[in-house]
């Protein structure tokens, strides 16, 4: 007989690719899927900003609350949206192999340039940040809701633009809907950005995973991780950070704004090995500036 187990997703569409993401990489023969729907509180609130209502961590709340009744076997997150301090008792116990990393301007179906009559669609204050150093005299308006929901918000006319991330739009098939892909220099992402976490209980036996759990980004999430936590900073600071891997060089870029809103960016290089060193330094670094 197949084991089965239970994975929790948020219902919105992109959740549910990620979590079959989950399923087709650790496919094993002796295992049975099955996809458990949860909608958390960051789901159910879409009338305010993310900022307001305490972070993205409500993203996860209610998966982690299954997972510890035992109505759920494991939850996939997408890293980005967990606080950098683990739960209690519930583990990330696999990460996914890091999809594209970098933020995206999406303009509406058919413009090529952007208007500056109309906001900025951006959910989080990293983004409006950087965006606003780059395109200075453009307002800013927080969207909420499913990536084509804020995609249908887009091409009705409510915004001039998006910035989403090219992850979410690529694992949808919509990365032909992407205008320009910032680079490292305009515009850092998110710690752990592109990348899928698996969470579940502390002591239960999770080497079904052992083929979807990827190494390289456990590396560079150690130290992004790492740097979000030396500045105390949780979802919804306005901070950046983006690891890369050359072999057993890791080499990361960070951004730190402080309480004036004055804004730090920096670089650190050195042995993978000391990941978490190399995260808690830039970060030091950027606040002693």
């Amino acid at each position: 007989m197949k084991r089965k187990i239970r994975i929790g997703s948020r219902d919105s569409v992109l959740a549910i690719k990620q979590a079959q993401i989950v399923m087709d990489t650790a496919r094993n023969p002796d295992i049975e899927f099955e996809l458990i729907f949860i909608k958390t509180t960051g789901d159910k609130i879409l009338d305010r900003n993310l900022d307001d209502l305490g972070g993205k961590g409500l993203f996860i709340k209610e998966l982690e609350q299954a997972l510890m009744n035992c109505s759920i076997d494991i939850a996939v997150h997408s890293y980005k949206d967990m606080p950098y301090e683990d739960t209690y008792g519930l583990p990330v116990v696999a990460l996914s192999q890091r999809g594209y990393p970098f933020d995206v301007l999406v303009l509406p179906e058919g413009v090529t340039e952007l208007d500056k009559s109309k906001p900025v669609g951006s959910s989080s204050r990293r983004r409006t940040i950087q965006f606003s150093r780059l395109h200075e005299g453009f307002e800013i308006k927080a969207v909420r809701g499913n990536v084509p929901t804020r995609l249908s918000k887009l091409d009705n006319g409510e915004y001039s633009a998006l910035i989403l991330a090219q992850a979410g739009l690529n694992r949808l098939c919509l990365g032909h809907r992407i205008s320009h892909i910032f680079t490292l220099d305009e515009m850092i992402p998110s710690g752990s950005q592109g990348i899928l976490a698996v969470q579940g209980r502390q002591g239960e036996d999770y080497s079904y995973l052992d083929s979807f759990h990827n190494r390289e980004s456990e590396i560079v999430s150690k130290a992004e991780r790492q740097f979000l936590k030396t500045l105390g900073g949780g979802c919804t600071s306005p901070v950046a950070i983006y690891g890369e891997l050359n072999n057993k060089n890791l080499l990361l870029t960070g951004m730190y704004v402080d309480a004036f809103g004055n804004v730090e960016t920096g670089k650190i290089s050195g042995d993978a090995g000391c990941a978490e060193y190399l995260g808690e330094t830039l970060a030091k670094q950027l606040v002693g500036r």
